[in-house]
């Protein structure tokens, strides 16, 4: 069963911008802390940015200063506003909601940074 959905990736070139979304029709995400996680070709699974229920948010220094976590409790949904993009960040990107023992993870959405 399918708790969290997201979308927003694809190609873009060096210096462009993405805005990923996550949401869910089974879960409430202000009862959860929210993050994006990312996994490049060959590369461990890494946390990106992090949004707790207290709306704090916290990043991966690679990403600091570019890249911006966010909720929207009305529509349920999480984004992550990538800006300055670089080949580097090029991955797949998975939305994480979790609390307690509930942790639940998307199937993932494609980034290519590229020319």
């Amino acid at each position: 069963q399918v708790y969290v959905v997201e979308s927003g990736g694809g190609l873009v070139q060096p210096g462009g911008s993405l805005r990923l979304s996550c949401s869910s029709s089974r879960i409430i995400f202000s009862g959860y802390d929210m993050a994006w996680y990312r996994q490049a070709p060959g590369k461990q699974r890494e946390l990106v940015a992090v949004s707790g229920m207290d709306r704090s948010a916290n990043y991966t220094d690679s990403v600091k200063g570019r890249f911006t976590i966010s909720r929207d409790a009305y529509k349920n949904a999480m984004y992550l506003e990538m800006n300055n993009l670089k080949p580097e960040d090029t991955a797949v990107y998975f939305c994480n909601a979790k609390w307690r023992s509930h942790d639940y993870w998307g199937q993932g959405t494609q980034v290519t940074v590229g020319s």
